[in-house]
């Protein structure tokens, strides 16, 4: 009966529920179901939505949406799309152009592209130095230094070359086993100091092994004796042996330091050796007398 009551109360709630036809008129008669809600026990009320700030309040007014800018834009000189900024930027270098303008109270004289010309100059020398005081602050501060690159300026010989082509090969993954060589460079051997690769247990296979040292961990977790650590016994001994095989070298120096203050000191012990011997001469004489 109860089973009954609820089908019927269910089935008369989806009638109560707008319905139309799938397919045209003929078709079945569907219902559109509610949206779904969840009544989960609360032990506080939930919380209050944050109130909008005054800017969201000012850009929902003006209808202002938040927008990333993008990194390429319309150059009307070049007519091609270019970067906003950096290398080949939309505008094109201004010590490049075709026309340069005279800034109020300049000098009529002066040649504006030379002074563009400069002062590019003053800002790539400026932030060179900028990167060297930032590696001189790195290489105080104790952290991992890039390594040298190729000289921003001047010429490079034939070694240096070399040398930067052969970091930058073996700076891969493979350490420079798959990349691809000129045709005159000779193959170098692998390197032997090569980056260690972690190694990982297999997720799927051998299931004994896995057994073993389950088993291993759950005995030693449960013995009450302490689990000894060979390598780092073995390290403690040897630590403590050349802790005595200097402390015994320090001794020996000290001792000999000792004895060579004695002989330095010849004097003193030889006027002690006089005095101890007078008193018996002394009796030896009055022992003659006596006789």
């Amino acid at each position: 009966a109860l089973a009954r009551d609820n089908t019927q109360l269910l089935v008369s709630r989806l009638w109560e529920l707008p319905a139309e036809r799938a397919g045209g008129a003929g078709g079945p008669l569907v219902a559109q179901l509610p949206e779904p809600t969840f009544r989960l026990p609360r032990e506080k009320p939930p919380p209050k939505p944050r109130p909008p700030t005054r800017w969201e309040q000012f850009a929902r007014l003006k209808g202002i949406r938040r927008k990333k800018k993008t990194s390429l834009v319309w150059d009307e000189q070049a007519k091609e799309w270019r970067r906003r900024w950096g290398y080949r930027r939309a505008g094109g270098d201004p010590s490049r152009a075709w026309l340069a303008e005279v800034p109020a109270g300049a000098d009529p004289e002066e040649d504006q592209f030379a002074r563009l010309r400069r002062e590019k100059r003053e800002r790539v020398a400026r932030n060179e130095l900028n990167r060297l005081r930032n590696l001189a602050r790195a290489h105080r501060a104790g952290r991992a230094v890039p390594a040298a690159p190729l000289h921003p300026t001047g010429h490079q010989d034939r070694d240096e070359l070399r040398r930067v082509a052969r970091v930058a090969r073996v700076s891969t993954a493979s350490l420079g086993r798959f990349q691809p060589r000129l045709p005159k460079e000779s193959a170098e051997p692998p390197s032997r100091n090569g980056g260690k690769k972690r190694r990982f247990e297999p997720l799927l296979g051998n299931l004994a092994a896995e057994r073993s040292r389950q088993l291993e961990l759950l005995r030693d977790m449960g013995s009450k004796k302490p689990v000894l650590d060979i390598t780092r016994a073995v390290n403690k001994q040897l630590r403590q042996e050349e802790a005595e095989a200097a402390a015994n070298k320090g001794k020996k120096q000290s001792k000999r330091g000792k004895r060579g203050r004695q002989q330095q000191r010849p004097g003193r012990s030889g006027k002690k050796s006089g005095a101890r011997r007078q008193p018996q001469q002394r009796k030896a004489a009055g022992g003659g007398t006596g006789g």
